[in-house]
């Protein structure tokens, strides 16, 4: 597989984030026949080019049955079945020996929340396909053997905007969970700080990346130890990012990819001081802003995640 113009790839079946419609998007600039095919389409990111339009509340039966009858009418037009999110088109017992008898290659890409957490056991399922995929250094704890290859972002879909000199700076913060990103903690972090704090919760994601860029300073969270694609678009528009960050994931980062990660580390107990920094300096909100942009273009511009892909598609 050395001629991306004669490679027939599938990403499925969900489009979590966004990221797999961005890789597929990408992957045919590149001249490959790419496509994403989904269970269902997201509120929030319902981009694909087919939907089964089966929702998990759909009866088993009727749900096995167009999600076998996709399989088939995929497997003889397929060369490279991309999964995502620990997710398979038909029952994981099933769906790695007949892709090794059709001599089809698959890659299992996993997320983040999808493993977090897991104990090797539960994800055994993932050595059964030819390669795997995590995002980060952080996330390759719990799948040792998985290549990284961050997620990436379109670049020259996204013009920096830097922080503002506001006399209150604007402080975003956008859980997808307010639980697991520790959003109370960020808002008591925020209580009594010369700024204002705004939510941004539920927006599709072009009204969500407005609110991004009217941001001076960004929070995304708390407890993962690790940032996710929010913080990704927030450096991509200039943006100093405040998150929590494992210490041995930013070492492992920073020699992999030749350069400091930019992010202010925080946790819930030192946030408000963090937080307070920023507050108080505009022209360090703007250098690091500065420097998050130039660490997205070197880490997470999709072109380079695409060849990336791409060689990761040749070895297999």
């Amino acid at each position: 597989m050395t001629d991306p113009t004669e490679l027939r790839v599938v990403h499925c079946p969900v489009n979590t984030a966004g990221v797999p419609w961005a890789s597929v998007q990408a992957l045919r600039a590149r001249g490959v026949d790419a496509r994403l095919v989904v269970f269902e389409r997201y509120k929030l990111h319902p981009e694909a080019d087919w939907s089964l339009e089966i929702p998990s509340s759909s009866p088993l039966l009727g749900r096995q049955a167009r999600q076998w009858a996709a399989f088939a009418r995929l497997l003889t037009r397929t060369d490279v079945f991309h999964f995502v999110f620990g997710l398979t088109l038909v029952p994981q017992s099933l769906q790695f020996p007949i892709l090794r008898a059709a001599r089809k290659k698959s890659v299992m890409h996993y997320l983040g929340s999808d493993i977090r957490g897991k104990s090797p056991s539960q994800l055994a399922y993932g050595r059964k396909a030819d390669a795997q995929i995590v995002g980060s250094y952080d996330a390759i704890r719990w799948v040792p053997e998985a290549e990284v290859i961050p997620p990436g972002i379109d670049l020259a879909r996204i013009a920096p905007a830097p922080p503002s000199n506001r006399a209150r700076p604007l402080i975003v913060h956008a859980p997808s969970h307010r639980g697991r990103k520790g959003t109370e903690h960020v808002i008591a972090a925020c209580e009594g700080l010369d700024a204002d704090l705004a939510l941004v919760e539920g927006l599709h994601h072009h009204e969500a990346l407005e609110r991004y860029r009217a941001a001076d300073i960004v929070v995304d969270q708390l407890n993962a130890g690790w940032y996710g694609l929010f913080a990704v678009e927030a450096m991509a528009l200039g943006k100093p990012v405040v998150t929590f960050l494992h210490d041995d994931a930013v070492r492992r980062t920073e020699e992999a990819y030749a350069t400091r990660v930019p992010i202010v580390n925080a946790t819930k107990e030192t946030l408000r001081e963090q937080l307070r920094e920023l507050v108080g300096s505009a022209d360090e909100r703007r250098r690091i802003g500065a420097t998050s942009r130039a660490y997205v273009e070197r880490v997470h511009d999709l072109e380079r995640g695409t060849d990336r892909l791409l060689d990761l598609y040749a070895r297999l």
